[in-house]
């Protein structure tokens, strides 16, 4: 079964999105490494590279229905930030963007009766679930931090033992 054109549209959007995301977390860790928090910019790294993944699956699904791929236009990302919470914060409205842009693909599909987008789409729902819930749990922490240096140490290290999306440490 072919795309709907209009279905098609939007998951190009989203493939664009997912790119998009990956750039800005390229831009977080940037900031990060600038700060000296190798940690924190180290997941941001496997973060970006876990939005490249989300993109090619899209990207994929597009072709394998038989669609045709449109890249759209990515925005040069922020580069500077006041506070290491606000660079979670950043990518905590980042997240819930994307979240609402799954569900609007989901009741598209529905509407459409395009049944074989909606495993894909499931997936991406429950993926949201879980990357809202890391990064809100990282903001908790870094408010209940504080001004604490020593703790914000220690946050950086242990954020800085995540892995990448394949289960290896991220080297992007």
């Amino acid at each position: 079964m072919a795309l709907d054109e209009r279905l098609e549209a939007a998951l190009n959007a989203q493939v664009t999105m997912e790119y998009g995301a990956a750039y800005a977390y390229f831009g977080m860790s940037a900031w990060f490494e600038a700060e000296g928090l190798p940690g924190m910019a180290q997941w941001m790294r496997a973060q970006a590279a876990e939005e490249l993944t989300h993109a090619e699956k899209f990207y994929q699904f597009i072709l394998d229905r038989g669609g045709r791929i449109d890249l759209g236009p990515i925005e040069a990302p922020q580069a500077d930030f006041d506070a290491s919470i606000d660079v979670f914060r950043m990518s905590l409205a980042q997240e819930q963007a994307v979240t609402v842009s799954i569900n609007n693909l989901y009741s598209m599909a529905v509407e459409l009766k395009d049944f074989a987008s909606l495993p894909l789409l499931d997936w991406f729902v429950a993926e949201q679930v879980e990357e809202e819930s890391s990064v809100q749990q990282i903001i908790d922490d870094l408010g209940r931090a504080g001004d604490a240096g020593h703790t914000i140490l220690m946050l950086d290290r242990e954020l800085g033992t995540r892995l990448g999306g394949g289960g290896e440490q991220a080297t992007i």
